[in-house]
């Protein structure tokens, strides 16, 4: 088994190389590789892995547990001649953690942070005939500075926190394109002017070229034209409705971007010479979406859109987090989208393109997040502003994502009420982000003790084991207005941190529920249990009913879609298998909440 499609589907080209399968690995617990230069040998005591698999994963074919914070990798693969225009570029989807990169015994370079995708000119190194291709890895298991999100730092999965991910784990892939390429594209969608704004980015021997792009929607050309290009950075805003309101409207099958009508249009940019001649092909999609907030409410395409969503984990049985297969976003999208959800929050995981092209493709709302780190220093936060300001740069096309959220409960900033320091951080990302995507919203500490926002989001598994507890009537009544669930935090933790408060910010039930339902025997915990599929109905109504009831509340995000290693409080097995009828558990999640909220019918006392 390995990936085998194209791992980057907003900006796609035909002639690439895919790198997934058999690569030699080794372990180096003594961490002498470096000193030793086995990026010049042949690796010594090498297993066989299969990539993008992590060692620690069962699709590896290695399926160790164990720590080893310094791995190599190493394979050979073969390359068509390169012409004297023409370039070779060596793509990593991610590698967790710090990756050092050699071809042919040369350093090529490194990246640092876990998440995200990076790329390396490597046509000077090139040889003739085989290539040979080592990548040395770094992850230290018990540096807690280092953004590791759900992965545990202890050594063990244990509690909320999962087995490690070090390495390779997303598509390693070659593509030889010409020097004059198209460098980058950027997509912002103008709902309320009816454009697309184009930004293209060029290298210096690009310009003078000219820049071709057309526009069609299932089909329809709806737009094209072609440009000279005079600088390295090309702006270009385009009208696309040409003022006809259907193509606008919302709940109906217009040109917008919505979970209910997914529309997409597509978009071919050619990089032309003054005697025709194509010098680069880059296709691309996008979706006309705006998201803003207004009187307490989220909006999707000026019209009020209540969340909600299931919170995704992103980990798999037999891949940990990497997906078996690309179905395999597909089918998590659909069984959430049949149980009633519109979106999800992506945990601690800046997720595969791959997933979001299927959100992008099937309608499905993100809010997306970057792995936190357990601990505050300055190694700290320059590492999350590294891994935030690569993260919005590499997804900031696709209409799916509509919300960033920079920290969870206070994970990494755990004296944030208090500290002006973690304030200042966590102020800083909201604002960077910002400066750097305007046309989303950002959402700061999800659970509590939030500095400024565009979201109020909150954490609440206080809802008891019955409908009589106190525990349930004291969650029934927080979760009743605007009042409560600002003023009446659910645990020991504030939902402001001291010196921030509520102007009138949408409020989201962003975790609560986490029912518990072993299926087969399975060994695990949840927040509350159930003993049968009855039962587990019985109680995910119950969790729900003062959800739908709150006057407050315009969202909520339900843990969670799957079990994960001892969590066992999924609304599917870690193996994708429905713990109740599908049809019955949509019934419970689906309701309408879109009537506009009445903020002036509320006093809130903050």
């Amino acid at each position: 088994m390995t990936r085998t499609e194209y791992p980057r589907p907003q900006f796609k080209r035909e002639n690439w190389l895919n790198l997934n399968g058999k690569w030699q690995f080794t372990f180096d617990d003594q961490q002498e590789g470096q000193s030793a230069k086995w990026y010049q040998i042949t690796l010594p005591n090498s297993h066989e892995i299969i990539v993008p698999f992590v060692f620690q994963s069962e699709t590896s074919g290695i399926n160790d547990q164990n720590v080893h914070d310094a791995i190599w990798y190493q394979r050979t693969f073969e390359i068509e001649p390169v012409a004297p225009d023409e370039q070779v570029i060596l793509h990593f989807g991610a590698v967790d953690y710090q990756a050092k990169v050699y071809l042919n015994q040369h350093y090529i370079g490194q990246h640092i942070g876990g998440d995200n995708s990076f790329a390396f000119d490597i046509t000077d190194d090139l040889v003739v005939g085989e290539q040979q291709l080592t990548v040395a890895v770094c992850d230290r298991t018990y540096d807690e500075t280092i953004p590791h999100g759900k992965q545990s730092w202890t050594g063990k999965s244990e509690g909320i926190w999962y087995t490690n991910t070090t390495g390779i784990w997303q598509t390693v892939w070659v593509e030889k394109i010409n020097k004059q390429h198209i460098a980058d594209i950027q997509m912002t969608p103008d709902l309320d002017r009816t454009s697309i704004g184009l930004k293209i980015q060029v290298p210096d021997v690009a310009v003078g070229l000219n820049l071709a792009y057309q526009i069609s929607f299932k089909g329809e050309l709806v737009a094209k034209d072609q440009l000279l290009i005079t600088s390295n950075c090309l702006e270009r805003s385009v009208e696309l409705f040409q003022q006809h309101i259907f193509r606008t409207e919302f709940h109906n099958d217009g040109w917008t971007w919505t979970p209910e009508h997914p529309n997409l249009f597509d978009i071919d940019f050619r990089l032309v010479d003054s005697d025709g001649v194509i010098k680069d092909n880059v296709n691309s999609y996008f979706g006309m979406r705006k998201v803003s907030t207004e009187n307490g409410m989220i909006q999707l395409n000026n019209h009020p859109y209540y969340q909600r969503l299931v919170l995704d984990q992103g980990y798999w049985p037999t891949g940990l987090l990497t997906a078996p297969s690309d179905d395999a976003y597909k089918v998590d999208i659909e069984m959430a989208k049949k149980m009633g959800f519109n979106g999800c929050r992506k945990h601690q995981k800046i997720e595969d393109p791959r997933f979001l092209y299927w959100a992008d493709k099937l309608g499905y709302l993100v809010w997306e997040e970057v792995a936190s780190a357990p601990y505050y220093a300055t190694e700290t936060a320059n590492r999350l502003i590294d891994a935030w300001q690569e993260s919005v740069v590499r997804d900031y096309n696709h209409p799916a994502i509509i919300v960033w959220v920079p920290l969870n409960e206070s994970w990494g900033v755990d004296r944030i009420h208090l500290n002006n320091q973690q304030q200042h951080f966590s102020e800083a990302l909201y604002h960077m982000i910002h400066a750097l995507d305007d046309s989303r919203l950002v959402e700061s500490n999800d659970g509590w003790d939030n500095t400024a926002t565009d979201i109020v989001a909150i954490h609440n598994y206080s809802h008891g084991t019955s409908a009589d507890s106190k525990q349930y009537q004291s969650f029934t009544e927080t979760l009743s207005h605007i009042g409560n669930l600002i003023n009446q935090a659910p645990g020991k933790w504030d939902i402001f941190a001291k010196g921030f408060r509520y102007n009138g910010q949408p409020i989201v039930l962003s975790e609560f529920g986490g029912i518990g339902f072993a299926v087969n025997d399975v060994n695990g915990w949840g927040y509350t249990t159930a003993s049968s599929s009855k039962d587990y109905l019985g109680e995910l109504e119950r969790v729900i009913t003062p959800v739908a009831a709150s006057k407050g509340l315009w969202g909520y995000c339900y843990t969670q879609l799957t079990d994960v290693e001892q969590e066992i409080n999924g609304l599917l097995t870690y193996d994708r298998q429905p713990k109740a009828d599908i049809k019955k558990i949509n019934k419970i999640f689906d309701f309408d909440c879109n009537t506009p909220l009445s903020h002036k019918e509320v006093e809130i006392n903050n």
